[in-house]
């Protein structure tokens, strides 16, 4: 009999744990994989941007779903908090472009290693490989208790507060596999429709495979309901060609911001290379270029202009001969070269599947939930935090700062 488990060993399960540890009560953590922090140590390309230093109004204004929701959890244990608590712990950390804050060493691992440390440090009882079957549910609807978990084999384990921290459905492979989803659907809470959330984008054009791995640092992207239709998203910022389509943090914003439209496959993208120029401006610098070229090749003038493996493409959709003397590219070629630099089209044919989304958007409905507790209001004694309830937000550590703060939130009031 323990006061608290929690299924999950994830960021906010381990939080949680801690949380709870913190106040003397008993805490079992349960975690089906080998290890804990399976996707947390993923993260960020493995460096583990674990929240992002801004103040309130910057943090709910990148929160997709139900911003409102957070209020409590956010004030009681905020980005600030969150820097205070790992610095605290040991993490020395760093904030970059945006906010971002990263461990100093750069390995998420030691993100990990400090969480572990305070599980230990508390005497949070870990179990690994141990699969939860479902919960423990008592009375009569309208009055249920949930007083525990079976285990694979079984085995009953049995406590005062169960927390589910189990996460979404995005990188299976760490352990995400809806497990949360069915333990709510179990306790007949009610869930919104799960769907793939800071996702890259597949584009029906050939030529973006031949750019494969080319980064763009500061390019504005515009998103527009089908070929002929109206602006219904645009960015600045870093993104990537990868060999199925793009990618990037302005993409991967872009793909929860606009996930219906893109759902549908009838969205164009346009690319502007130059942002910081406008068409005319451009068009004299090209003028500046191919004169002073002279008898340099088209292609030698490219590399100016491009990174050098976007360059074979650019000759291809201008149509202009790669050895042409610049002296002789005609005024058409000229405008032709300038209009791709500033808007080079795509046609999204939709995100990619969820095993490779950073995020699940959808999940356990906000409505089931008290947000002063994180608790099931229909279930006495059952509470979710993370990434499995409804709540999601931008890139930049938004959505692990909503991780900690549900976790803490909950850990806070059990009793």
């Amino acid at each position: 009999m323990y006061d608290v488990c929690v299924t999950g060993g994830g960021a906010a399960g381990m939080m949680c744990a801690v949380t709870a540890a913190k106040k003397g009560l008993s805490v079992l953590l349960i975690e089906k994989n080998e290890k804990l922090g399976k996707k947390l140590f993923i993260t960020g390309k493995g460096r583990c941007n674990f929240t992002n230093c801004c103040d309130p109004d910057v943090f709910f204004a990148n929160v997709i779903s139900n911003p409102k929701f957070l209020y409590s959890a956010f004030y009681d244990f905020s980005s600030y908090d969150c820097i205070s608590f790992f610095e605290e712990s040991g993490l020395r950390s760093k904030t970059e472009r945006g906010g971002r804050v990263f461990p100093a060493s750069d390995k998420s691992s030691d993100v990990i290693k400090v969480l572990e440390k305070e599980l230990r440090r508390l005497g949070v009882c870990i179990r690994l490989n141990t699969e939860v079957k479902e919960l423990i549910l008592s009375g009569e609807s309208g009055e249920k208790t949930c007083k525990g978990v079976v285990l694979q084999g079984n085995e009953r384990v049995m406590a005062r507060h169960t927390v589910i921290a189990t996460g979404g459905i995005s990188y299976p492979s760490t352990g995400s596999t809806g497990d949360g989803f069915r333990f709510a659907g179990q306790a007949g809470l009610e869930m919104t429709a799960l769907r793939p959330g800071l996702v890259p984008l597949c584009t029906k054009e050939a030529f973006v495979k031949d750019m494969q791995g080319l980064s763009l640092k500061n390019a504005e992207v515009r998103f527009f309901k089908g070929k002929e239709g109206s602006l219904i998203h645009k960015d600045f910022g870093e993104m990537l060609f990868t060999h199925f389509g793009i990618s990037g943090p302005v993409i991967l914003s872009a793909s929860s911001l606009i996930g219906e439209d893109i759902k549908d496959g009838n969205v164009l993208v346009e690319i502007d290379l130059k942002p910081a120029l406008t068409y005319e401006q451009l068009d004299k610098r090209l003028v500046r270029e191919l004169t002073e070229g002279g008898k340099k090749t088209f292609k030698n003038i490219l590399k100016n202009l491009l990174p050098s493996s976007a360059v074979p493409v650019f000759i291809s959709l201008t149509g202009c001969d790669p050895d042409k003397p610049c002296n002789e590219v005609s005024k058409k070629e000229r405008h032709s070269l300038r209009n791709l630099l500033k808007c080079l089209s795509l046609t999204v044919t939709g995100p990619v599947g969820t095993d490779e989304a950073i995020i699940t958007r959808g999940g356990v409905s906000v409505k089931e939930i008290d947000p002063s507790t994180m608790k099931a209001k229909k279930i006495k004694g059952l509470y979710f935090i993370g990434e499995v309830l409804d709540t999601d937000a931008l890139t930049g550590g938004f959505n692990l700062q909503i991780a900690w703060s549900t976790a803490v939130k909950c850990g806070r009031n059990m009793t």
